[in-house]
């Protein structure tokens, strides 16, 4: 793909917002979350499972003028090697007390392989990558993952013999991707995580704590 194409593709990609909630489980207990999802999400007369594979690079710039570096986010599916995206997410907003769920910015969009060339010429460096295993489901316009997280012993190398898992607990993730303004989904998905307790609590996790090494 021509890179002014990809370029293009990329500005006009509408804004758009994700509310999304987090949790962790324990990997002698994904069984038994994996079911309950099964259960409760869309099509579980004949719900198969459906797990993803990916392999992700996180690319920044700096800007003398901006504090904070631009990051974007390359993902490659190794179960699907055609398929390629280049996404941008905003820094996690707390907000309201009342929202039940956390907020922030967010762009995708499909690309080539040339991706990481492009991106490279405009200056970005990569900052580090890995790879990322798990399950997804839906529920209407919810999205469900559990994900664990692989850190690459060689730059580039993605076989299983090749990572090895960063921590022995799961990711999980409710989200909502849709335009600004609707905050009605935070509902929705508050209810959701409530039909997913005490397996696993998902709630707003408050990202810049975590930085600091706040518990």
């Amino acid at each position: 793909m021509d890179p002014q194409l990809i370029q293009q593709t990329f500005k006009a990609a509408p804004l758009t917002t994700e509310f999304f909630l987090q949790g962790s489980v324990m990997e002698n207990s994904l069984e038994t979350l994996v079911n309950r999802l099964k259960g409760l999400c869309d099509n579980a007369d004949y719900y198969q499972q459906e797990t993803f594979q990916d392999h992700e690079m996180v690319f920044h710039i700096k800007n003398q003028s901006v504090p904070t570096p631009l990051v974007f986010r390359v993902r490659h599916s190794l179960v699907q090697p055609e398929c390629w995206s280049l996404r941008y997410l905003g820094h996690a907003e707390v907000g309201d007390k009342n929202r039940p769920t956390l907020v922030r910015s967010y762009i995708d969009c499909p690309t080539s392989e040339n991706v990481v060339q492009f991106i490279g010429e405009l200056g970005f460096r990569m900052e580090h990558e890995f790879v990322v295993k798990g399950y997804y489901f839906h529920k209407g316009r919810m999205k469900i993952t559990a994900s664990k997280f692989y850190k690459m012993n060689q730059p580039g190398h993605t076989a299983v013999e090749a990572v090895d898992a960063i921590c022995p607990s799961y990711l999980v993730e409710l989200s909502v991707v849709t335009s600004s303004g609707q905050e009605g989904v935070g509902e929705d998905m508050k209810n959701f995580a409530e039909q997913l307790k005490p397996l696993v609590i998902l709630e707003k996790t408050d990202h810049r704590k975590i930085q600091l090494g706040q518990t």
